[in-house]
């Protein structure tokens, strides 16, 4: 059965994108660029996304410290379908057809339905009846594989239903002191984690754990 993973770069403080442009990346300026230069700091190349190029798709120019590659490859590696919000959806300019991971089917959650999808790799499909029905048809298409979440409000609400299964946080060393939190409104009664792994890496520090439940 598919996995459901938060996978995401977060501030020391629980920042994930600036305040004026809500889930992107560089909605605020230098600070909030600051949390992913970690994909940029080292020379070792994602495997995956460099297949993606040879086949024409557009790929970010990531190289990473080979620790953070490690990660970040299984990851991708690991990849079944992604679901989404329409804002960050929108904001991507739905990733010019290709998605967050190249390939992968993408299912973003909307009151509305676009008139126009980019054409791509990616398979698109809106879901306009709720975050269970989302994540339900996502897990049918990951098969075994994982269900990643993407954005702030997608996460949460999966978090809020007990939808996850892990969490994943890149963690910059970075006070950030405004912007989009990613663990916002979860409810009164609280969340317990259980620690799997920490992988230390040069200005980034990758914890996995696993939600109980």
């Amino acid at each position: 059965m598919a996995k459901v993973i938060v996978a995401l770069t977060m501030s020391l403080d629980g920042f994930i994108a600036g305040r004026s442009d809500a889930e992107h990346p560089d909605g605020e300026g230098e600070g909030v660029r600051r949390i992913f230069d970690w994909y940029f700091d080292g020379d070792t190349p994602i495997r995956p996304y460099q297949e993606a190029e040879r086949r024409g798709v557009p790929v970010p120019p990531f190289k990473l410290a080979a620790a953070s590659a490690k990660v970040f490859e299984e990851l991708v590696d690991s990849g079944g379908a992604v679901v989404t919000g329409r804002r960050t959806y929108d904001i991507s300019g739905a990733w010019g057809g290709n998605g967050p991971l190249p390939g992968l089917p993408l299912f973003v959650v909307t009151h509305r339905v676009p008139d126009q999808v980019p054409q791509g790799e990616s398979r698109y499909t809106f879901v306009t009846d709720g975050i269970e029905s989302a994540v339900k048809q996502a897990k049918a298409a990951a098969g075994d594989r994982w269900v990643s979440l993407m954005g702030s409000s997608v996460p949460q609400q999966c978090l809020q239903a007990g939808l996850v299964d892990e969490i994943q946080i890149h963690l910059v060393p970075v006070l950030l002191g405004t912007g989009i939190r990613l663990f916002d409104h979860l409810g009164p009664d609280g969340i317990d984690l259980e620690l799997l792994r920490v992988v230390e890496a040069p200005g980034v520090t990758h914890l996995r754990y696993r939600v109980v439940r």
